[in-house]
């Protein structure tokens, strides 16, 4: 499975894979359980993971920038269920998180995202301008 197929759904929770798009919605495959559904664009806005950015202190951050470097953090992950956990989690693994713009709602996502990222061992690698696939650790993100 690949990094830029992955997309956040809003009103579901989990992570979800591209499989198809039609004129009036998008099927998706969910990685909680493998089941594959269609998702109305009524109701629904589909957000693929490599569009999003992060609030720093200086300029906004590809959020896989943020998952890399969880990645290479040794600290555990915290609960989700704690904000001063996650807030003290991310002060150490990414200090340039700007605190007053990331909320403890978007801290527990990023949280969840990675623990599935991880747990379904996904890649963590953008596509580049030409189809290819980019990592972010040698290359700088393409806005």
């Amino acid at each position: 499975m690949d990094y830029y197929k992955l997309l956040a759904v809003t009103g579901t929770s989990g992570l979800f894979e591209l499989v198809a798009t039609r004129t009036d919605g998008t099927i998706v495959k969910s990685l909680e359980d493998n089941t594959v559904k269609f998702m109305s664009a009524r109701g629904n806005t589909f957000t693929h993971l490599e569009t999003i950015e992060i609030f720093t202190i200086r300029e906004n951050v590809n959020l896989i920038e943020v998952f890399h470097a969880m990645d290479k953090s040794d600290l555990p992950l915290p609960s989700d269920k704690d904000p001063k956990a996650l807030k003290a989690y991310f002060a150490v693994v990414y200090p340039d998180m700007d605190f007053d713009r990331v909320y403890a709602s978007d801290m527990k996502k990023m949280v969840k995202w990675f623990a599935f990222l991880k747990k379904y061992d996904i890649v963590l690698k953008l596509r580049g301008q030409e189809g290819e696939e980019v990592s972010t650790e040698t290359e700088e993100v393409r806005k």
